[in-house]
This record gives structure tokens, C-alpha cells and sequence, in this order.
């Protein structure tokens, strides 16, 4: 009989104005999955015609947020001068390093009309050595991303080295993600080659180990279990994992390997020290 063992993490749901998320990351017991610190699922959610998404300038530090849709769009703005439209299956790669101030919002031509918003965004930790690196962004059209099949499923590589691949998306550290679509009866081992893993249901329901598993779950798998999920019906899954990585602080939108180093960021966005958003003059006030 096996020994394995594995950790279920059920979302929390969290109120971003508007509309709700479903976060698993950071959680009490389990505040990382290698460099993820944070992740959650967006949506889906169905905007009336004139709304829609309006996260005002904020900031970050020593962390990379990554942006990933699978319906409907959103525009990022930052203190870089950046202005990106992201859509499904795209890939908007935020490395904030010593600090940067961004907004996200529904595009105007979006927002005219009813539509659909649903995605994921997760923040990965720097390496120690990175942590204040110049800030900048990349977007990664979602069709140079890599494609694999294997019997039932169907995985798009968004970052790192997995199932014979590797993305094009720029890391820092060892890492992977993957968007998986697995058909119903069918079974996929996740990768072996990472310390740390865990898999996410977007929708379906899924077993493991005789355990079974439905959307808004995420499944963390212990060093070295050869885990294999069985979908019970058609399940979109997000795979995720990685090195380990050294205890991060979190407060509000900064991670920062340093405690003290937080306190500098509150006390920097406060008093108006981090750059602003071209264009933008209002933000979200420091919590109190």
C-alpha cells in the first residue's frame, strides 16, 4: 500500500471589488509551492456592458507577477510606460525587482459591450541574489508558447522546462507552469523532475490516489511521488511547482525574502516614493 500522502488546499473567496477570486496561495499551512507565493483564480465572471475591471496604480517588490487568461481582456499600464493589452492564452510577465507601480483595467472597446473575464495570476518569488533587480515586462503572444500532447491531454508550456519542452517566457529560478486539458477516463503523471509540485483544478473533478478532487482545489504532492491524475470528467488543470525557495515575508502587494524591506516599501508608497503610472493619478491607498 502506498505512503503517499497529499495536501489539499480549498480556495478562499476574496472580494476585489466587483467581482471575486478564489486564492490558494499563500496559505497557513502551506505559504509556497517552490517560487509561488500567490495565485488566484479570477472569474469566471460576466460583466453587464460599461463594467468591468478597475484595479487602480499599486505597487510591488522583489517578485514577478504573471498574468494568464482564459477569456476575455485586460490592460496593464506601469511606471515602465508600459501599456499591454493581454488576451487568452497570452502571457504578461511583471518582474518588479526593486519596485514597480502598475494598473489593470477592462479595455474600453471591452467594456462597451458584455463579456466574460476569467484567468489566473500568480506572483513568483526572486532568488535572494535578484530580489533588487531592475524592474521590466514582457508579454509572450500565446502562440510561441509550446504545445504538447500526450494520450487524452493537452498542456501549453506558459513557463520553465516540462514534459519534454521548455518556454520561451524568461524565469528566474527553477520552475514550471503548464495549462492542461485532460479528456475524461484519461490519466497524466506530473512532472518528476521538481522538488516541489501541486496542481490546480480550474473545472472538473479528478482522482488521485482514490481521492477525489473538484474545481477550486489545489492538490500539493509530496518530493518524489510518481503522481498521476485520473479525470474523472474533462478537467482544465494549471500544473505548477518548482525548487524550494527561502521563507518570504507578504504584506498586501510586497513580498520580500527581508522583513525590514517591507516596512521600506510601506513607508515608500506612503510618501509618494515609488514612480508613477503614466497618465494615471489616482492609486489604492496604503492599507491601513
Amino acid at each position: 500500500m502506498s505512503t503517499w500522502s497529499l495536501k489539499l488546499i480549498k480556495a478562499r473567496t476574496r472580494d476585489m471589488g466587483g467581482f471575486n477570486v478564489r486564492r490558494v496561495l499563500p496559505d497557513t499551512d502551506q505559504p509556497m509551492v517552490g517560487p509561488f507565493v500567490f495565485f488566484d483564480h479570477m472569474g469566471p465572471v460576466d460583466f453587464e456592458p460599461g463594467q468591468g475591471v478597475d484595479v487602480r496604480p499599486h505597487p510591488h517588490i522583489n517578485l514577478a507577477t504573471v498574468t494568464y487568461l482564459f477569456a476575455g481582456e485586460l490592460k496593464h499600464c506601469d511606471s515602465l510606460g508600459t501599456s499591454q493589452i493581454i488576451r487568452p492564452g497570452d502571457v504578461n510577465w511583471m518582474t518588479a525587482g526593486s519596485g514597480i507601480v502598475h494598473s489593470e483595467r477592462t479595455p474600453d472597446t471591452v467594456r462597451n459591450v458584455s463579456h466574460e473575464l476569467h484567468g489566473i495570476q500568480s506572483w513568483v518569488a526572486l532568488p535572494v541574489d535578484q530580489e533588487e533587480m531592475a524592474p521590466e515586462f514582457t508579454h509572450y503572444q500565446g502562440e510561441h508558447l509550446p504545445v504538447v500532447t500526450r494520450d487524452g491531454a493537452l498542456i501549453k508550456l506558459i513557463a520553465g522546462k516540462a514534459f519534454g519542452a521548455e518556454s520561451p517566457v524568461a524565469t528566474f529560478g527553477e520552475l514550471f507552469y503548464a495549462d492542461v486539458r485532460l479528456v475524461a477516463g484519461h490519466d497524466l503523471r506530473m512532472p518528476d523532475s521538481y522538488e516541489e509540485r501541486a496542481f490546480y483544478l480550474v473545472e472538473g473533478t479528478g482522482v488521485v490516489r482514490g481521492v477525489k478532487f473538484r474545481e477550486g482545489s489545489l492538490i500539493v504532492i509530496e518530493p518524489d511521488d510518481p503522481c498521476e491524475i485520473h479525470a474523472l470528467t474533462d478537467c482544465h488543470m494549471m500544473l505548477l511547482g518548482g525548487a524550494p525557495f527561502q521563507y518570504r515575508y507578504i504584506w498586501w502587494n510586497f513580498v520580500s525574502s527581508r522583513e525590514k524591506r517591507i516596512q521600506q516599501a510601506k513607508d515608500d508608497w506612503a510618501n509618494d516614493r515609488f514612480p508613477p503610472v503614466p497618465g494615471e493619478t489616482d492609486r489604492i491607498p496604503l492599507p491601513a
